[in-house]
């Protein structure tokens, strides 16, 4: 079952920069952006399941008192989605588990509070992974419900797919936010480590757990970045003079990638070099075929330790699956999660190095196409790399796989390069919709 063709000049399927513009310019006010949104849930979650909670009077009022607020906010009347992750106090925060149902945090996460101030509409929260690992929600994929959206941030990425929100919150711990974004057609964007501020954010492994966004354009996902970090405006021209040095990294994880994603892959190089980027091959160095299984052993380690609580006291009520990872990872050693963490940081160290003369390094973002059955969300082992590298991340949409459905590619770039990353990325999304125009 594809998902319905959909007529353009509805409001919720702008994407958020034009929808901002016309906001700005009068033509469309934040009530009648969240209304169209609205009323796609309306029509579409019982296929998709992308919703925790959502209070339709709630988010129409939040959208009023913006549209009676003077001009200014950089996310003015944009709709927003929350990965049921993120503390948010007037909304129920469950993190994935039956332990927190109904759970009201005592305050927001940063981002959400820095969204409000930016004047973004909180329009609810989106179905997260438990604790956001393995262990699957009810979202279905838009493309096709009889397949997964990917994980954790399952909700998000499938309500950014299906219209229903032009902007939504995830997080990446290993492939949280690309991995779903590869799956669901959209743009999904883990930045550097602590790029984006995370308090509020309910903890997995604290060395890679990183706020992640969603949005249909690459373009709307940098300006969604610059009204959270704080830095310059990040606002990408659509009229790119890229002269871009690409790496094409398949990575040690390559045998992994069926021939879809090797197709999506070689088919992005090949196109980004007839557009005048240059194309290379890169391989890493030997350090780089430990990184997954490094990563791995830490993200265990650490979530065995951050769900400490609900192991100890709950655990009747904690999936089988993330209990199992847990005892995983509470069985290493000190001296295995050292030396895993020693991998890590050798192969950042070597980064620099393999990417001398590169901007971007072009890798799968998944195996493949989403994967039948909702229950497990998909590899994430193209994700791991770049998960422990910190740097930033990009899923870039645009492809497709024998069945249709979207095979995304990713861009990687080096630690707090990600204004660069971001421009590249905006260009080759335009490349790769040129292909299917």
């Amino acid at each position: 079952m594809e998902c319905p063709i959909l007529n353009l000049a509805k409001a919720n399927e702008l994407s958020a920069l034009d929808a901002l513009r016309r906001i700005e310019d009068g033509s469309l006010t934040a009530t009648a952006l969240t209304g169209a949104c609205l009323e796609r849930i309306a029509e579409r979650e019982d296929t998709v399941g992308a919703w925790k909670f959502i209070d339709p009077e709630m988010a129409r009022k939040a959208a009023q008192a913006v549209d009676a607020r003077p001009a200014g906010g950089k996310l003015r009347g944009l709709p927003v989605a929350v990965k049921d992750l993120f503390d948010t106090a007037d909304m129920p925060t469950g993190y994935g588990s039956p332990i927190y149902d109904g759970c009201r945090p005592a305050s927001d996460a940063a981002t959400v509070s820095l969204t409000r101030a930016a004047d973004g509409v909180i329009l609810g929260k989106t179905v997260t992974t438990e604790f956001a690992y393995f262990n699957p929600g009810k979202t279905a994929n838009p493309h096709n419900p009889a397949h997964t959206p990917g994980g954790s941030s399952s909700g998000s990425a499938a309500a950014v797919a299906d219209f229903m929100v032009p902007l939504a919150f995830g997080s990446q711990t290993v492939g949280s936010t690309i991995r779903p974004a590869s799956f669901c057609g959209v743009v999904g964007y883990k930045p550097s480590y602590r790029l984006i501020d995370r308090t509020g954010v309910r903890p997995l492994a604290d060395i890679f757990d990183t706020v992640g966004l969603f949005a249909r354009d690459v373009a709307d996902i940098a300006h969604f970045a610059s009204a959270l970090n704080g830095r310059a405006n990040w606002r990408i021209d659509e009229a790119f003079d890229v002269r871009a040095r690409i790496g094409l990294c398949r990575t040690p994880e390559w045998s992994e990638a069926d021939q879809d994603t090797r197709t999506a892959l070689e088919t992005a190089a090949r196109l980004a070099a007839e557009g005048g980027a240059t194309v290379k091959d890169i391989t890493l160095p030997k350090i780089f075929n430990r990184l997954s299984e490094a990563q791995g052993v830490i993200v265990d380690y650490q979530a065995a330790t951050s769900a400490a609580y609900e192991l100890t006291f709950c655990r009747d009520r904690v999936s089988k699956s993330f209990a199992e990872r847990a005892d995983v990872g509470a069985a290493y050693t000190f001296e295995q999660f050292d030396q895993a963490l020693t991998t890590v940081t050798e192969a950042q160290a070597a980064l620099d190095s393999a990417m001398d003369g590169i901007d971007v390094l072009l890798c799968p973002s998944a195996p493949g196409e989403a994967p039948l059955g909702l229950d497990a969300t998909g590899s994430p082992v193209f994700n791991r790399l770049g998960t422990a590298l910190q740097g930033p991340c990009l899923n870039v949409p645009g492809l497709t796989g024998q069945t249709g459905m979207p095979v995304g590619v990713q861009l990687m770039g080096r630690i707090n390069d990600d204004r660069q990353t971001l421009t590249v990325g905006a260009w080759l999304q335009t490349i790769l919709r040129a292909l299917s125009d």
